[in-house]
């Protein structure tokens, strides 16, 4: 946290996705500030449900400040309608902040972004580059354990974030002023190659992990003999094709405009991962 004016803790923070990859970060720092916190979720008390309007308005009631991650992604088709009608609804409920999980590259992404823009709350994008917890807590973890990483992108440059990065940044800007109307573009500190991340993690590991490039269709063929659900898989095989092209190569500043400090290292995370036994193949038995 930086030492910018903080306000007042009393307000209930709706963490949308918040068991999720950057949800369940923020919510777990907004508990550690005394911050109130409703989690977003299908399963939590006062349940949230992207697939069921009639869930938001009850999340929403009594919240000053919102986190909105939208799953599973801004790019996929319907997700700018959800995001006009929730801002709406907030808008009518009193909600005073809302942070956007946002992608880099995505024209529908923009488009959202857009809608909260004019939303008339109070409002704070983060854009993100590529989740380096891709590689431990999503879909190519089980291509870590297996000891073959095996993507049609091996190499295109990608600054991989730290999903802890994006949290700390969304925090600050959950709970601090001066964070009102700016969009926070997130990126690691070097811009590497999936095959370069891929030997990061082997170095980390003390592992031999190939990187094996294929095509798309075989990218496709791959996921879905790993059980990825079939959504999950239309979206990384849209991702690989249009976004990973080299258009999200560049460095930005944005974890530093927000917190004064550098991001964190790909190596960084992959040693604490390495260290946690997440990469073991024990730890999964």
């Amino acid at each position: 946290m930086t030492n910018k004016e903080t306000v007042n803790s009393e307000n209930t923070i709706l963490v949308i996705g918040g068991t999720g990859k950057t949800g369940s970060r923020v919510a777990a720092r907004l508990t550690a500030l005394g911050v109130p916190v409703r989690i977003g979720s299908r399963t939590a008390t006062i349940p949230f449900d992207w697939t069921d309007r009639e869930t938001w308005g009850p999340a929403l009631a009594g919240v000053g400040a919102v986190y909105l991650s939208y799953q599973p992604d801004l790019a996929v088709p319907g997700a700018a309608a959800d995001i006009k009608s929730l801002t709406a609804l907030a808008a009518a409920a009193g909600v005073r902040r809302i942070v956007l999980l946002s992608g880099r590259g995505e024209v529908e992404a923009l488009e959202c972004e857009g809608i909260v823009r004019n939303s008339g709350i109070p409002w704070t994008v983060v854009r993100c580059a590529f989740f380096a917890q891709n590689f431990s807590e999503g879909s190519f973890a089980d291509y870590i354990l297996a000891g073959e990483v095996a993507l049609p992108s091996g190499d295109v440059p990608e600054p991989f974030v730290d999903a802890d990065d994006i949290a700390d940044v969304a925090v600050a800007a959950l709970t601090e002023d001066g964070h009102g109307g700016e969009i926070y573009e997130l990126t690691g500190p070097r811009a590497l190659t999936f095959a370069e991340a891929t030997a990061e993690i082997a170095r980390a590991t003390g592992r031999e992990i190939a990187f094996i490039p294929l095509s798309r269709t075989d990218f496709v063929a791959s996921l879905t003999s790993y059980g990825v659900p079939a959504d999950e898989v239309s979206l990384l095989d849209y991702l690989f094709g249009t976004i990973l092209d080299g258009r999200n190569s560049q460095l930005t500043d944005g974890v530093f405009r927000a917190l004064g400090r550098r991001p964190r290292d790909f190596a960084e995370y992959a040693r604490d991962v390495a260290s946690s036994g997440a990469w073991s193949a024990t730890a999964h038995a």
